[in-house]
């Protein structure tokens, strides 16, 4: 464990403290080499009604592409929680500004696709095998060491450094399974816990992975049932499947305008994003009657116009000549199949089913498939034994971490559970501006009063576009 108080900065201009805690690499070998965590703090603005802190991760796996150490400014702007908690976020191993996790940038040799021909599968791997060894030639004994038990154990390290006797704790997405373990690592350190869109607790990571296509899919067959009961405003067809086969047209005129599976390939990422996002179902439609228009008039520079901006799929931050590699490591957690045909067969079946939003790209070979290591210790069977109920927030459309993983996290804890309802949304508290879920959660960590039952609440209401009297 670490073993001296940090040395806190004096308060920047936003009233964040900085410090910087030495823990060990291998908690097995607690006096070997260790490694630094960055750390901030914001301390309780009325000390009479301190209760202690509030440690707080979003991002995932690992940390990627979350707040990390900006967390508790974050949580300062958009909630009251810092009247009673001092704020404490950090940046997990490997990430940020704590001891960097890196990989060397690999090769892609594979055509940027949404929907991929089978010609193509075996680059994809190559290019996926490529990316482990990178992962491995940069990473270095710490690579073996980035996993969530650690991270749980880096939680408790900070909270010994702390010199607080529990922690309270707030879980976005893959944060939610860094709380659920530390929670059964550590029970008797922790009490108020809040686990928002969560990761299935009992689901191997391939299995999350492959769950966000049908996921998303989900959301993208609502959007077509609304966009169907409106065929007056948008003239894509009368009921969800008429809607489907406009956009499939338009999917298809895309790839036919250049030689490149670009745009198609953008707007399959953004019938995937914006479907979701029921308050962006309007302009979603909008979108796929312009696209159609330029399709039609063989317009390929309208159409990446209409199209612009549109991100590729993120490969991961850069430091230096590397990128981060932190998700890479943790995923490793569980088995992969090594057998590429059992990929190739779930792509096809994707590429058919779930094109949108990348779908295809959760079913084929991650670096897991050619893992050059393997964690040594197991998936952690998570279970809450010793320490207080706790609250669940899930919407029932969330895109990355799907309904089912905050029922079963809900279940398996035995915590009071949040749905929110006709929602694609993703880490709700705070985050999202949804009243009743901001209003629950804060009295339950601020003032201790759960929810007598589970709760229902409804999420971002749909366009106040009336649908037609009569649907054809």
């Amino acid at each position: 464990m670490a073993t001296s108080l940090p040395v806190w900065s004096a308060a920047d201009e936003d009233g964040v403290q900085h410090a910087v805690a030495e823990v060990p690499l291998d908690y097995s070998d607690p006096a070997g080499e260790r490694i630094s965590l960055k750390l901030t703090r914001i301390p309780a603005i009325d000390p009479a009604r301190r209760r202690g802190v509030l440690v707080a991760i979003n991002g995932g796996p690992g940390g990627d592409d979350g707040l990390g150490a900006r967390m508790p400014a974050e949580l300062r702007r958009t909630t009251s929680l810092n009247e009673v908690y001092d704020l404490v976020g950090f940046d997990p191993r490997g990430t940020g500004d704590s001891t960097f996790l890196g990989a060397e940038a690999s090769p892609i040799t594979a055509t940027f696709d949404s929907r991929p021909p089978d010609e193509q599968f075996p680059l994809i791997a190559a290019d996926m095998k490529e990316r482990e060894e990178g992962c491995s030639r940069a990473g270095g004994t710490l690579r073996r060491h980035v996993s969530t038990r650690n991270l749980a154990r880096d939680i408790e390290s900070i909270r010994a450094l702390l010199g607080e006797g529990k922690i309270n704790y707030l879980g976005y997405a893959y944060g939610t399974m860094v709380g659920a373990v530390y929670g059964t690592m550590f029970p008797d350190r922790l009490d108020r816990s809040v686990l928002d869109s969560c990761k299935h607790p009992r689901w191997d990571w391939r299995t999350q992975f492959k769950a966000q296509g049908p996921a998303i899919r989900s959301s993208v067959d609502a959007w077509a049932g609304w966009v169907g009961d409106r065929v007056s405003r948008y003239e894509l067809g009368a009921g969800a499947t008429e809607v489907i086969g406009s956009v499939e047209g338009v999917a298809a005129g895309l790839a036919a305008l250049t030689p490149s599976p670009l745009l198609r390939t953008l707007f399959d990422q953004r019938i995937g994003v914006l479907a979701p996002r029921r308050h962006e179902w309007d302009q979603l439609a909008r979108l796929v009657v312009d696209l159609r228009k330029a399709v039609a008039h063989g317009d390929p520079a309208a159409a990446e116009a209409l199209l612009a901006g549109q991100s590729a799929w993120r490969p991961g931050s850069t430091m230096g000549g590397l990128r981060e590699a932190v998700l890479e490591a943790v995923t490793l957690e569980s088995e992969w199949p090594a057998d590429l045909e059992v990929y190739y067969a779930d792509m096809r079946e994707f590429r058919e089913k779930y094109p949108y939003g990348f779908g295809v790209m959760r079913a084929q070979p991650w670096v897991g498939t050619f893992a050059t290591f393997k964690h040594t210790e197991p998936f952690t069977d998570v279970v809450r034994d010793g320490y207080p109920v706790g609250l669940v927030v899930q919407t029932d459309s969330d895109p990355w971490s799907c309904y089912e993983g905050g029922v079963e996290m809900a279940r398996t804890l035995g915590h009071r559970m949040i749905t929110v309802t006709d929602s694609g949304g993703h880490e709700t508290f705070a985050f999202a501006g949804n009243a009743v879920v901001d209003h629950l959660v804060t009295r339950y960590l601020v003032d201790g009063e759960l929810p007598e039952e589970d709760v229902t609440c409804a999420g971002d209401p749909r366009p106040e576009v009336p649908a037609d009297d009569v649907v054809r």
